[in-house]
């Protein structure tokens, strides 16, 4: 991919407003952790994360992609009328149909002519979301769109704790499957791209590559299975190791591709912004990638990991505190699961 003409002209997000720390999920697996003999602290030490935030119980997803989107529209300073696409690109979403999409599209006041739909595709929805709104400005389809989304983690971390407070077969090495699920944060992002005419800030999407390793899907699996679990909260399987090595590996891959495609080498990236899944797999990327670690901006030791929203809410965060300057060029490096790469470059 490369793109002559899209620019990113907003990003926004909304944080959720209750903190919930590692410390206190083990206080309430204090039963499993008392017969397993597993020692405290171990979720922060393996993860790197101290706490993750939740949105209040029942939170609907597009109840709150509909105020970041409206963040978007409002810090972008464009006409609503040249938003030609809005897409939803969170794992959650409200129900199976209509489209999440359809709800913030309304709330955001945007035209009737225009692409609106939902997509998903674990860790990389919005980053894909991105990348159809950028190809469809560079092929002069649309004058601007938002893509936007909102992870609400709180039933997948309440949910495993349920189940592992309940089932009396689990063993320290049945127990591994579900450790990522306790990582879980919720989160909001949106970011509003545009023609370079209509442009103000001049930061640049500049193109980068996707690559795919399917061989890799069943080493992270979530959903509902109610019979299973007795309620719909959903729950996941994670093969952490083996999922951050494969992970690993098809990153380093992409990396190389996308670098000529972008006519960067290692040297020319000033800022990276990654998934936030953990500590160990931020520090073994960057390592693999031969790029510092200190070019990362983290945010998963407070937020937790927040699905797609990950990787855009980062960025906007680092971009509002200044850690991304103008002229910074910016690599913004996602997986998710499936496996699913998707790596691209922007100068700021």
């Amino acid at each position: 991919m490369r793109y002559q003409h899209v620019c990113i002209e907003a990003l926004s997000y909304t944080l959720p407003p209750h903190i919930v720390t590692s410390e206190e999920i083990e206080e309430q697996l204090a039963p499993v952790y008392d017969r397993l003999h597993l020692p405290t602290g171990r979720l922060e030490l393996m993860s790197g994360i101290k706490e993750r935030r939740f949105y209040d119980p029942g939170t609907l997803p597009g109840t709150i992609s509909s105020l970041t989107a409206q963040k978007a529209v409002e810090d972008s300073g464009l006409d609503r009328n040249l938003f030609g696409a809005l897409v939803h690109g969170s794992v959650c979403r409200d129900q199976m149909e209509p489209a999440t999409a359809c709800k913030v599209h309304h709330a955001a006041g945007l035209p009737q002519s225009g692409y609106v739909f939902d997509i998903s595709n674990a860790c990389l929805g919005l980053l894909n979301g991105m990348i159809i709104i950028a190809d469809l400005i560079e092929l002069g389809r649309i004058e601007a769109g938002i893509v936007v989304g909102t992870e609400t983690g709180r039933n997948l971390v309440e949910g495993t704790i349920d189940s592992l407070l309940h089932d009396d077969s689990l063993t320290r090495q049945s127990i591994k499957p579900a450790f990522a699920s306790l990582t879980i944060g919720s989160g909001s992002a949106a970011i509003a791209l545009c023609h370079e005419r209509h442009s103000t800030t001049g930061r640049r999407l500049l193109g980068g590559r996707v690559l795919a390793d399917t061989d890799s899907h069943a080493l992270c699996e979530g959903g509902v299975e109610q019979n299973l679990h007795g309620d719909a909260r959903p729950r996941m399987n994670t093969d952490s190791e083996a999922l951050l090595h494969a992970g690993v590996e098809l990153a380093a891959k992409t990396w190389e591709e996308t670098k000529p495609i972008l006519e960067w080498t290692n040297a020319d990236v000033d800022r990276a912004v990654t998934h936030q899944v953990g500590r160990a797999h931020r520090k073994l990327m960057m390592e693999r990638l031969g790029l510092p670690e200190g070019l990362d901006y983290p945010t998963v030791e407070w937020l937790g990991n927040t699905g797609a929203a990950a990787l855009p809410m980062a960025a906007a965060i680092a971009s509002e505190k200044g850690e991304i300057k103008p002229g910074d060029n910016v690599a913004m490096l996602g997986i998710g699961s499936g496996l699913n790469c998707i790596m691209l470059g922007a100068q700021w």
